[in-house]
């Protein structure tokens, strides 16, 4: 069952579909609704946090200022998110390796690169939305509960994600006449090579695409036009 779950937390993404085509993984789409899913990573703390979430109130503050800073912030987003894509189609420094060492070492730079500018961007988010109304505070509360909820299981699965391209990379390696024949360590880049640097920036950005996702959808929520407070 903990296998299954795992398998199916990033179904339906295009990062799941990438990996399962280079991979030639089995990922099938799961029989149960994504809420009865997620039901099944919650303790009954989580579901404590979740409850307090959906049932608080938290006063707005300053709309107006909220929404001069929601545009700053989305500005911010647009720019952090195109310095990630250029980081990673910037591999001129593995572009010649014919080991997989400099590519695993690079994938695991630019995945804590993702994290650590996504969060804080996440959290300056929820800040706003908070300031916006209770119900959009109730919104960036619930946002909190799932982050702790699932940033676990996210991060070790998006961990695998090095060892599955290295199965790629060995599998392209072996397969190519380039190589065919070599001893370990002396076999010459070609164009199995080139494939499978662009077949890492496609993971790589469609990683980025799935970390981005919750921040895309508090962005939305930011987007959403709010009725006037009047005293």
């Amino acid at each position: 069952m903990a296998q299954v779950s795992q398998r199916t937390v990033f179904n339906g993404s295009a990062l799941v579909r990438l990996l399962s085509r280079l991979t030639d993984a089995d990922v099938r789409e799961p029989r149960q609704a994504t809420a009865d899913r997620l039901s099944q990573w919650f303790g009954w703390t989580d579901a404590i946090s979740l409850s307090a979430a959906l049932d608080g109130a938290v006063a707005a503050a300053a709309p107006s200022r909220a929404r001069a800073s929601a545009s700053a912030e989305e500005r911010e987003c647009v720019r952090a998110r195109a310095a990630l894509a250029k980081a990673v189609a910037e591999d001129g420094a593995v572009a010649a390796a014919v080991d997989f060492t400099p590519f695993r070492r690079r994938h695991l730079t630019l995945q804590q690169a993702m994290e650590a500018g996504i969060g804080p961007l996440r959290g300056r988010l929820r800040a706003l939305l908070a300031a916006r109304s209770p119900a959009m505070a109730r919104l960036a509360a619930v946002d909190v509960v799932m982050e702790q909820v699932l940033a676990a299981r996210e991060h070790s699965l998006l961990a695998s994600v090095p060892a599955l391209l290295e199965k790629h990379f060995t599998r392209l390696r072996q397969a190519s006449p380039e190589t065919m024949g070599e001893p370990d360590g002396e076999a010459e880049a070609g164009e199995w090579l080139h494939v499978f640097r662009k077949d890492m920036k496609n993971v790589l950005l469609a990683e980025l695409d799935f970390r981005f996702q919750p921040v895309e959808g508090l962005l939305e929520a930011l987007r959403m036009r709010q009725p006037e407070c009047h005293e």
